[in-house]
């Protein structure tokens, strides 16, 4: 029997996180060229953190901090050389089915105005004006869980 090469957890190790923030790293820092003490706004150690890998090699992660009985999605990543496969919806739905088996309400993002059509997929609508963040356009989005 051959094992998954893909797989997606919460992280629960410092060398888990270490995968974590390269990915945001590489998506963010420097292909986005968002400054770093954007990206890493402290607000890390709050945070649930998600890990996809393929072949043990980090390829997309997220975040979520709970709010009450929100799940607010942040940072989701997926390094350019994984991009087109799927891999985001799968990252996507893990961290959704994990909220709604803790009980949260409601899942909230701020969405890339480019991305919009992607979590679109998952069944998360936009609502309000656009704005800037990190000087790249956004909108809210939220799904009911």
């Amino acid at each position: 029997m051959t094992q998954n090469p893909i797989s997606i957890r919460r992280i629960e190790t410092d060398a888990d996180q270490k995968m974590c923030f390269a990915v945001r790293r590489e998506v963010f820092v420097i292909e986005q060229k968002i400054d770093p003490e954007i990206e890493f706004d402290g607000l890390d150690d709050e945070c649930l953190h998600y890990l996809l890998v393929i072949y043990k090699a980090p390829m997309a992660a997220a975040r979520v901090r709970i709010l009450g009985d929100e799940a607010k999605i942040q940072r989701v990543a997926v390094r350019y050389a994984a991009r087109g496969a799927g891999l985001g919806l799968a990252l996507m739905r893990k961290i959704l089915d994990d909220m709604r088996e803790e009980g949260m309400a409601k899942a909230v993002l701020s969405s890339q105005t480019e991305a919009i059509a992607f979590y679109e997929q998952l069944g998360f609508v936009a609502h309000g004006p656009e704005y800037m963040d990190a000087g790249i356009p956004h909108r809210d989005m939220s799904l009911s869980l």
